[in-house]
């Protein structure tokens, strides 16, 4: 059945270790956890019998491993735009860790020191919302925390800080769509999970 607007379909990998934890896991590519492969194995029923147009995954295996166990990995295609933020400095480090020297710190302000700054980001998650806006139908991503989120504030054409009040749980479903017609980009659901 085919969709009159666009939709893109967003997926949070599964948990890792330093997803439990709290660490800031940015390029580090960590496996799931056995926790982390049950979320990824409950999303297969819950996107059963909806037709994705493309499949995109971020590199990094946790994503990868979350887009197999869904049941599509065999559409998908590697996406380097859906890799999550660089966190340089602070990758595998606590946001308790990260203020004690920076107390005010908040990475959709500040950016990280050693990785992608905000601009940075920013221009890649544009990047990746001008390639969807050229794609029809049905799009899943098979990506990160704080990527989908700044992807759902660029996506409505929303500075990024907008980012840091879209909570997402590990093995969430989220849909970014249009209100009535393609100038008006908005977010149709958010941080499903089961």
């Amino acid at each position: 059945m085919s969709i009159e607007l666009p939709e893109v379909y967003l997926m949070r990998h599964g948990e890792t270790a330093w997803a439990a934890s709290g660490q800031h896991t940015g390029l580090k590519d960590i496996p799931l956890t056995e926790a982390g492969i049950e979320e990824a194995r409950r999303l297969q029923p819950r996107l059963a019998g909806i037709h994705f147009d493309a499949v995109l995954t971020s590199p990094l295996q946790r994503a990868r491993k979350t887009c197999e166990l869904a049941g599509f990995g065999q559409q998908a295609i590697v996406e380097p735009l859906a890799v999550e933020w660089n966190y340089g400095d602070y990758e595998g480090r606590t946001l308790a860790e990260i203020r004690q020297t920076r107390p005010d710190w908040h990475v959709f302000d500040d950016g990280c020191p050693g990785g992608e700054s905000v601009a940075e980001i920013t221009a890649r998650a544009d990047r990746m919302v001008a390639k969807l806006r050229t794609m029809s139908g049905r799009t899943a991503i098979f990506s990160h925390g704080h990527f989908c989120r700044v992807l759902a504030a660029r996506w409505c054409g929303l500075d990024i800080t907008f980012a840091k009040y879209l909570l997402l749980n590990t093995g969430a479903v989220c849909v970014l769509a249009y209100d009535r017609q393609l100038d008006q980009p908005a977010i149709r659901s958010w941080n499903v999970h089961h």
